[in-house]
């Protein structure tokens, strides 16, 4: 299960084609625990977490993200919603723009960075369309959808997969001293 936190980094990649086989719910619950010790401003915790399992549903979600089967066809879905009130009641109009989805993507991608630690493939899924994703979860207009993040057994194995190649060094980093 353990794996380097660096390695775990390097090996990362968008998985869309997983076996059929079930996740336990321990694992599950290992990769939300996870999310769950990402930072937030202010430690207000702007999120909430939908685990779908149930095929109906994750036909509806695999709808919204513009017909992406593979939210469909992964054995578990976890979408990830932000509370934009919780972070406005303390940073106002800036909490509830930015730092709500700031704090929801920093829990993604510790959910991102356990699952391969788990041995297990996932993708984030950010193009869907609110709306119809609220729909299929029965979602309050007060919990806004971040992510679809579908999670299983890759059917072939991650790390023979390049990754994608990297704008140069000084192009993205200027050091000031």
């Amino acid at each position: 299960m353990t794996k380097d936190l660096v390695e775990a980094i390097e090996q990362r990649r968008s998985v869309r084609e997983f076996k059929p086989d079930p996740v336990p719910d321990a694992t599950i619950s290992r990769i939300i625990g996870c999310a769950l010790m990402a930072p937030t401003a202010g430690n207000v915790q702007p999120w909430r977490f939908w685990v779908v399992r149930r095929p109906e549903v994750k036909a509806a979600l695999a709808r919204a993200a513009f017909g992406q089967g593979f939210v469909e066809e992964a054995p578990v879905v976890v979408v990830v919603a932000a509370e934009p009130k919780r972070s406005a009641a303390q940073y106002g109009k800036r909490g509830s723009e930015l730092y709500c989805i700031q704090d929801t993507a920093a829990a993604i991608e510790n959910m991102l960075l356990a699952v391969v630690a788990y041995g297990l493939g996932a993708c984030w899924v950010g193009a869907f369309d609110e709306d119809a994703a609220r729909h299929a979860l029965g979602l309050s207009e007060d919990v806004r959808p971040v992510a679809m993040i579908p999670i299983g057994y890759p059917k072939r194995d991650p790390a023979g997969k390049r990754p994608r190649p990297q704008r140069p060094w000084d192009e993205v980093v200027t050091v000031v001293e």
